[in-house]
């Protein structure tokens, strides 16, 4: 077993310091000790951040807002400015172990293209998202007859960065869509508990607010 498939095996999730993200803590837990890491929408490096202290990475990041770049600087780690959508086909083939997309897909003109970028760029790709299947948003949806506002998806529909909404089922057809192999899925709700990777898809699709796909291209002839 080499230190890549060793990273697949369950165990707890790190332990950093607040405020760190759930999301953040699970992708960390996913990715081996010195590998290659590109974080794209990487905002103010928190995650990349994470990663150099505790898992010692060679870490890159990519960021739209120039103030988030400076802000990633200024921590001392390695991001430039550039959008993912049309960035991405600059990168070559296997240019890392993981490239990562925290919270930043739904904002993405493209997400098809995008993930199949990912997938091409690092030999594992790590995807989270909000999911807009939660019961929350169903219930408000249904009752109101307006675009829900939740804790995680706090904007008006006018002012929202959120361009392409999907549920954990609708991401699941995607990931199926493009032949991307799921390595580990993970979904938590408002507390950060994960649901049981043994759930039925439509329950993790009801009571999970945010998700997390560890997934990498198939292998050649299969």
């Amino acid at each position: 077993m080499n230190d890549m498939d060793a990273t697949q095996t369950e165990r707890p999730i790190l332990r950093a310091p607040a405020p760190s993200r759930v999301d953040h803590l699970l992708i960390a837990e996913m990715v081996a000790p010195s590998a290659r890491v590109l974080d794209v929408g990487c905002g103010d490096g928190e995650l990349l951040q994470l990663l150099v202290d505790t898992k010692a990475v060679d870490g890159r990041g990519v960021e739209i807002a120039r103030e988030r770049v400076n802000a990633c600087v200024a921590r001392g780690l390695s991001v430039i400015q550039g959008d993912a959508d049309r960035d991405l086909a600059d990168y070559p083939d296997d240019a890392f172990d993981y490239a990562i997309l925290s919270l930043t897909i739904q904002a993405t003109r493209n997400p098809r293209t995008v993930l199949q970028h990912l997938l091409r760029i690092g030999r594992r790709a790590i995807v989270s998202f909000p999911n807009f299947g939660h019961w929350e948003v169903r219930t408000k949806l249904m009752l109101t007859g307006r675009m829900p506002r939740t804790s995680n998806l706090p904007d008006r529909w006018y002012e929202t960065p959120n361009a392409h909404l999907c549920t954990i089922k609708d991401f699941a057809d995607l990931v199926k869509a493009i032949d991307a192999r799921v390595e580990r899925t993970v979904v938590f709700n408002w507390s950060g508990s994960q649901l049981s990777p043994r759930s039925p898809l439509g329950l993790q699709n009801l009571f999970g607010e945010k998700a997390v796909f560890l997934m990498r291209r198939p292998e050649p002839g299969r």
